[in-house]
């Protein structure tokens, strides 16, 4: 089972609790795996979001930080066009492997999108944006290639969940691994958010339901589920890009 990750069970071989390892180093080595074990994150985020999305039809969507182009093979047949951007060969190796999605992916830092500007009309960001060290390198880039009135979905763990010890990682064949990790509160975020010229932005917590007792319970970790459905799982920003002209909104 990916993504939680408690402190508690990342022994180092020494005993000694091991440091996260970098994003590029952390996803080089999860990317092989990343799409073969069922993750409860991200189905829960899924059921949130998958009916907004689906009912958003023909739009040029970005998936912004796309991974293994999980949001952007599931909404291809809903889009007038749509692109995955990512930073990490690894990750992106595995998103060529799908043939929907095979020549809709760029390699790129979200910080520098290689886009002109107002293309894109709907963008998620799924998990990454607490990977991000300065989101203030990436806001102005997303504001840029949006087009007023886009539509703007940004997913992660929530800083609740965080504060209780999980981690993002995952754990391979040699190691439970630890991914470096940025955390802020949600109304930092909701401030970058505004601070950078979107609008409208509202805050969705996710707690895990009795959908995904069944990912716990395939991992051996049913024990675990009462805890982490306790507590809120995933938060889920929603916001959108300003139409200024005419002055409507």
């Amino acid at each position: 089972m990916n993504r939680i990750v408690r402190t508690d069970e990342c022994p180092s071989p020494a005993g000694v609790q091991p440091g996260p390892v970098s994003v590029s180093d952390g996803y080089e080595r999860w990317a092989p795996t990343y799409d073969r074990s069922p993750n409860p994150l991200l189905a829960r985020e899924q059921r949130h979001l998958l009916p907004l999305l689906a009912a958003m039809r023909n739009r040029t969507f970005l998936d912004m930080a796309c991974g293994t182009g999980r949001w952007l093979e599931r909404l291809m047949p809903e889009l007038a066009a749509g692109i995955g951007v990512d930073r990490s060969n690894a990750m992106l190796r595995v998103a060529q492997r799908k043939p929907t999605i095979t020549n809709k992916l760029i390699q790129a830092d979200c910080s520098d999108l290689p886009f002109r500007e107002t293309i894109f009309d709907l963008v998620v960001c799924s998990f990454a944006f607490s990977h991000i060290r300065r989101l203030d390198s990436v806001l102005p880039q997303l504001a840029r290639v949006t087009k007023p009135g886009a539509d703007i979905f940004v997913s992660d763990l929530h800083p609740e969940a965080y504060g209780h010890g999980w981690r993002v990682g995952f754990r391979d064949d040699h190691d439970s691994l630890e991914i470096e990790v940025f955390p802020r509160s949600s109304l930092e975020t909701v401030r970058a958010l505004t601070e950078a010229g979107f609008e409208r932005v509202t805050s969705m917590p996710l707690w895990l339901e009795e959908s995904e007792r069944p990912i716990f319970h395939a991992a051996g970790k049913s024990r675990l589920f009462t805890e982490a459905s306790s507590m809120p799982a995933v938060i889920v920003w929603h916001c959108k890009k300003p139409i200024c002209a005419g002055g409507l909104v």
